[in-house]
């Protein structure tokens, strides 16, 4: 079986100057908040963000307003969007709108090239194809004015 459902409310739009692509979204958004309100901006203008700490050099994702290796402020780092899956899943049944409509579906862990593991979908892909160890690169969808939504496929040699 195909991964490659009708997912055109999800394929529909255009790309804007940074390749984030503008669509209507009609799943459930973020709440940006004074913690990750940058990252979810700088997702939105086409770029992946993590937290450094510049007293101990620890990365971490998701934000946190400290670090979680020694409580220092981290600070912002822009990442290359590569990585290799860690694990995934396929979604195969879902009742809800408008989840059901992209049956199914891959949700994986990305192991970033940097170092910290990040989550988030693999849409557009033979959900059969996908394997652990997988590289794959980073894209966005333009959710709001002030919200990307980072997304996963198969890096590009």
């Amino acid at each position: 079986m195909s991964g490659a459902s009708d997912r055109s409310s999800e394929r529909s739009g255009t790309a804007d100057a940074e390749g984030a692509a503008t669509m209507e979204w009609t799943k459930p958004l973020p709440k940006p908040d004074f913690v990750n309100a940058e990252y979810w901006q700088a997702a939105a203008d086409g770029r992946l963000l993590i937290q450094e700490c510049p007293s101990c050099g620890h990365r971490q994702w998701y934000p946190r307003a400290l670090c979680t290796a020694c409580a220092a402020d981290p600070e912002w780092l822009e990442c290359s969007g590569r990585g290799t899956v860690h694990t995934f899943t396929i979604i195969r049944q879902f009742g809800m709108k408008p989840f059901r409509d992209a049956l199914p579906y891959v949700i994986a862990m990305i192991d970033l090239e940097e170092g910290p593991r990040i989550m988030g979908d693999i849409p557009d892909i033979d959900v059969d194809t996908v394997t652990i160890g997988m590289p794959v690169e980073v894209f966005f969808t333009k959710a709001a004015d002030d919200i990307g939504i980072p997304r996963w496929r198969p890096a590009t040699a």
